[in-house]
C-alpha cells in the first residue's frame, strides 16, 4: 500500500495516478494528552489504520495525483539517523574532492559511524527545498529512507526487516563545509521525504533497488542499493545497538556517487524502484 499525506494534513492512498482520501481512518488513532508520545502515532498504529483504510477505499473520493500537494509521509519522526559514505564510489569521490571533504578526515562508515539530523528539517516533495548559505555549495544526495514501525533495541540482522513499517525516497540536502554533518544537514527543508510511504509488505527486498536523481533533466546520481556498504538490515542492527529506534524514526541509508550542487530555480527529480518518483523544486529561504 502507498500511503501519503497531502493538503492540510489529509491521509491518502495512492493507486495509479489518483489519490484516495481516507482521512477518516485517522479516527482509529488513540487520543493523546500532554506529555505527548515521543514517536509518530500513525506509524505506531499502522496495522489498525490499514484495516480502517481497507474498509473505506471503496467509497473514498479520488483526486488526480497532479492536483494534490504531497507532504512528508511521516509527520513526526522522533529522530532521523543518517549513514555517511555508505557507497564505496561515493566514499572515493569524497576522499578525492576537497570541495566535498573540506580537509576533514573521511573514513569508512564502520569507523565514522552514523549521525543525526534534526526532525525540524523534514518536508514533503511539494514543499520543496529552501536553500540557505548561498555563498557555499549546497548539494543533493538521494537515498533510500527506511521508516521504523515498532520499538527496536539490540535487533539482530536476521530480524531487522521485521521492524520496518515502510520505505520512501529521502533527499539528504547538504551544505558543504568543515562543520559536523549534523549541523550542515539539519537546516530547515534539508530532509525531503516522499512522495509517499510504501509499506514493507510491498517491498520485501530493499537490497536491490535502482535509485537515481536528475537536476534540470540531467542525471546526476544513478546506482543500486545492492552497492550499499552497510545494507538495510545491517544499519538497523548497528543503529539499534546504540539506542532504541521508535515508530516513525527514519534511517537514511546513504547516497551513491555523483553528488552535486543545486541552486535556486533548479528542479530535482528523484526516483527509487518500487517506491516511486518525486519532483522537488529548489528556492531561496525567506528572510
Amino acid at each position: 500500500m502507498k500511503i501519503c499525506r497531502f493538503g492540510s494534513g489529509r491521509l491518502g492512498v495512492v493507486e495509479g495516478e489518483r489519490v484516495y482520501d481516507v482521512t477518516s481512518a485517522l479516527d482509529v488513532l488513540p487520543s493523546s494528552r500532554y506529555p505527548f508520545p515521543a514517536f509518530d502515532v500513525l506509524v505506531a498504529n499502522l496495522p489498525h489504520v490499514r484495516e480502517r483504510i481497507e474498509a473505506l477505499l471503496a467509497d473514498a473520493v479520488a483526486t488526480p495525483l497532479t492536483e494534490v500537494s504531497l507532504l512528508s509521509p511521516v509527520a513526526n519522526p522522533g529522530k532521523i539517523v543518517a549513514a555517511p559514505v555508505n557507497y564505496t564510489k561515493h566514499l572515493l569521490e569524497v576522499m578525492a574532492d576537497r570541495g566535498l571533504n573540506h580537509g576533514n578526515l573521511v573514513e569508512q562508515i564502520e569507523k565514522v559511524g552514523l549521525f543525526l539530523k534534526a526532525s525540524s528539517s523534514v518536508v514533503g516533495a511539494a514543499e520543496g527545498v529552501q536553500l540557505r548559505k548561498l555563498e557555499r555549495r549546497n548539494d543533493h544526495e538521494v537515498e533510500l529512507a527506511v521508516v521504523i514501525g515498532k520499538p527496536a533495541s539490540n535487533v539482530s540482522r536476521e530480524d531487522a526487516l521485521d521492524y520496518v513499517a515502510g520505505y520512501c525516497i529521502g533527499l539528504d540536502m547538504t551544505v558543504r563545509g568543515g562543520e559536523e554533518r549534523s549541523l550542515r544537514k539539519s537546516l530547515d527543508t534539508y530532509t525531503v521525504l516522499g512522495p509517499w510511504l510504501v509499506t514493507a509488505d510491498e517491498l520485501p527486498e530493499p537490497g536491490a533497488l535502482d535509485l537515481a536523481i536528475s537536476v534540470n533533466g540531467q542525471t546526476r546520481q544513478s546506482a543500486n542499493t545492492r552497492d550499499l556498504i552497510m545494507d538495510v538490515p545491517a544499519l538497523i542492527e548497528f543503529t539499534s545497538s546504540f539506542y532504541t529506534l521508535m515508530p516513525g524514526d527514519v534511517i537514511l541509508t546513504g547516497t551513491p556517487d555523483g553528488v552535486g550542487p543545486v541552486r535556486p530555480g533548479d528542479v530535482m527529480d528523484a526516483s527509487i524502484e518500487g517506491v516511486g518518483r518525486m519532483v522537488v523544486n529548489v528556492s531561496t529561504a525567506s528572510a
